[in-house]
């Protein structure tokens, strides 16, 4: 549930997501992943489940928008097809899941997801190699059904990216260009299921300059700062969020 006290409303409610949305746009600018994983488990404590979950959808396609059109020509569609594919039928049933089940499950399996993944990067695990596009499929519809609930469909599509041993700027690029399709599949899902509410465009027209503000800081400063240092520390700041989710 949405925490309560007079900190948490009005101005203040407001310029706490402002802020927690730079930081999400910020990381995602930086580190190629990032804004869901960043920001559902700082603002699902202060907006509620329901809110949160079609706001990050609307500010993730803002955003995905502008890093695809960067990373163009690192994207490959013959490897992404088979994601998208697969997740489009899985965003449906994380939307559903996310209106129907208790929202108290819910978190906490927010919170399972972002504390796994960041101990499955921290801990570095050598994965075996996927030759067989194939399993894309499988992949891709977690990715939907989790993207569906939480915005989170990160994980799977980086662990088959892993998988499939994609070069960097590769991996950028077809990140981006899954995001954004997985993105305006959950915003075409949340909007049959009703859950923009004037609330949600009321936070997503304060978000709007924070998002500009996190993709431009990005830009200007992944030329200067150490990238392997930054994810380390944005996986740290994930496994403190997850597990604030489980236990508090």
């Amino acid at each position: 549930m949405p925490i309560a006290g007079a900190f948490s409303t009005g101005c203040h409610l407001k310029m706490l997501v402002f802020i927690i949305v730079f930081l999400a746009i910020f990381t995602q600018t930086l580190a190629g992943f990032g804004l869901a994983l960043v920001s559902m488990p700082l603002l699902v404590p202060l907006l509620g489940i329901q809110v949160a979950a079609p706001l990050v959808a609307l500010v993730a396609v803002t955003a995905e928008s502008v890093l695809l059109f960067r990373y163009r020509a690192h994207l490959t569609i013959a490897p992404v097809w088979r994601l998208v594919l697969a997740s489009i039928f899985g965003v449906p049933l994380g939307v559903i899941g996310l209106s129907h089940l208790d929202e108290d499950l819910v978190v906490m399996a927010l919170g399972i997801v972002v504390t796994g993944y960041a101990l499955y990067a921290l801990l570095e695990f050598h994965l075996p190699a996927v030759e067989m596009p194939r399993w894309a499929y499988g992949f891709g519809f977690f990715a939907g059904v989790l993207g569906g609930a939480y915005n989170t469909a990160g994980p799977p599509v980086v662990i088959y990216g892993a998988c499939r041993r994609w070069e960097p700027g590769t991996f950028k690029g077809n990140l981006q260009g899954f995001f954004l399709v997985n993105s305006i599949a959950i915003i075409v899902s949340h909007g049959v299921n009703q859950n923009f509410t004037p609330e949600v465009w009321g936070y997503f027209l304060v978000v709007l300059p924070a998002i500009a503000l996190g993709l431009l800081g990005g830009f200007y400063l992944e030329r200067h700062i150490s990238a392997v240092r930054f994810r380390q520390g944005v996986l740290g700041l994930l496994l403190i969020l997850g597990l604030q989710l489980l236990f508090l």
